[in-house]
């Protein structure tokens, strides 16, 4: 056994304890909206959460379990082809019922069951399905941010998810300094007994040139420059596919930026539409948007590479801006927080490929994340939506170039 099973249903219980709270300042009303299709309805996610524990232990190691609703599987799976036919993800938004509090009963009844069979010796090989299936809602959790945000940042009222008084204070301006890394070969990859997606496998070395990366995000007042400077305009400072991205889906800000006269609002999970700190991180940013800011700026993206060595060299999760800490939003650079970890995702300019040695899981796990190894770019650090326990150094997260209704932002890197 690598986890006692006191912990695992203590963590089971919070886990699930957690998606709900996530949900809990939401009208029934706002579980249901689909607005595009990269954005699934809360009442799905609280839904596809359960199903998995059902589907992935339950229904095939617990002796006797009746599965709750049949018609559930087909409604709730993701993308498991060896699990079955499941709707498209582009109909979520019509699941008008069953109801939430019908999800909510589907939800308790699972529950139930699943403490009642962790109260049994796990093998190892169910434990790790368990851990994996904890991760995954994890994961899940940080989709509902995403979610719920574009949801409301969608709603032409731009309601607040929650309101405080005041809202998060103003930072402070913080010139960029640069953390070195020495040229060299280096270890890239998951190395351990913890747990780690498969995706982070393939442990292997890697030839990283004399490099340097920011010690922070970029700036809202620094994406600024860039607008101002007709950034959106010049075609010179963008690949080509985000030029067409540019033109044809009439971009000229980052999402949930709103222009107001000369300048811009910004939605908030804090409030609503509201005045951006100048120096909190830029979020929601494409790659697009983000390799082109960095040619602008005369810089690059960091490769993931580069950025792993970064945070062994210099990054702490101790001072990280995470899920629990509940600010909902990125946050200015702080003393001791070089930002590597929680507040955005970084883009990395390396293309989601399997690592060296990297073989998929058999069965349907191995759906996971190998058969998305195409098109997608990596990121790299954790978000403000990200729990805290969940990122480490290794983490491979990825997301197709246009993409930005995430919390995902830039760091800057160069060659020295």
């Amino acid at each position: 056994m690598l986890i006692t099973e006191p912990v695992l249903v203590d963590r089971f219980k919070k886990t699930r304890k957690r998606t709900e709270s996530i949900c809990e300042p939401l009208t029934i009303e706002d579980h249901v909206v689909q607005p595009v299709m990269d954005v699934s309805p809360p009442k799905w996610h609280l839904g596809h959460t359960t199903w998995f524990y059902e589907a992935f232990i339950l229904s095939d190691h617990m002796e006797g379990y009746k599965v709750y609703q049949e018609e559930y599987a087909y409604l709730f799976n993701s993308y498991y082809e060896s699990k079955g036919d499941r709707m498209l993800r582009t109909d979520r938004g019509n699941i008008t019922r069953p109801s939430v509090k019908e999800v909510l009963a589907y939800r308790s009844y699972v529950d139930a069951h699943m403490e009642k069979f962790l109260e049994n010796n796990l093998t190892e090989e169910l434990e790790k399905i368990l851990v994996l299936g904890l991760q995954h809602e994890e994961q899940h959790q940080e989709l509902l941010m995403y979610d719920i945000k574009y949801i409301l940042g969608n709603n032409p009222l731009f309601p607040a998810y929650v309101k405080r008084q005041g809202g998060l204070a103003a930072g402070e301006r913080n010139a960029i300094n640069w953390l070195e890394i020495e040229e060299g070969t280096y270890e890239i990859g998951f190395q351990g007994e913890s747990f780690s997606f498969d995706n982070e496998h393939g442990r292997h070395k890697t030839f990283i040139h004399s490099s340097a990366v920011a010690d922070r995000l970029v700036t809202n007042a620094e994406y600024l420059e860039f607008i101002q400077d007709g950034g959106y305009t010049d075609f010179r400072h963008w690949l080509s596919d985000g030029w067409d991205w540019v033109k044809s889906e009439q971009i000229h800000a980052p999402l949930h930026w709103h222009r107001d006269g000369d300048a811009f609002r910004i939605f908030s999970l804090n409030g609503g539409l509201v005045d951006p700190d100048p120096h909190a991180p830029v979020s929601h940013i494409s790659y697009y948007e983000a390799a082109a800011f960095a040619k602008w700026a005369g810089y690059r993206l960091p490769t993931e590479y580069q950025w792993e060595v970064a945070a062994t060299l210099y990054g702490t999760r101790d001072h990280g801006n995470f899920l629990e800490d509940n600010h909902l939003e990125a946050k200015a650079v702080s003393e001791g927080n070089n930002q590597l970890f929680g507040d955005l995702w970084e883009w990395t300019s390396s293309a989601y490929l399997p690592y060296p040695f990297y073989e998929a899981p058999a069965g349907a796990l191995g759906e996971y994340n190998g058969k998305f190894m195409v098109n997608q770019m990596v990121l790299r650090g954790g978000s403000c939506a990200t729990p805290r326990e969940h990122i480490r150094k290794t983490y491979r997260n990825f997301f197709h170039a246009p993409l930005r209704w995430m919390f995902s932002g830039i760091r800057l890197a160069k060659y020295l």
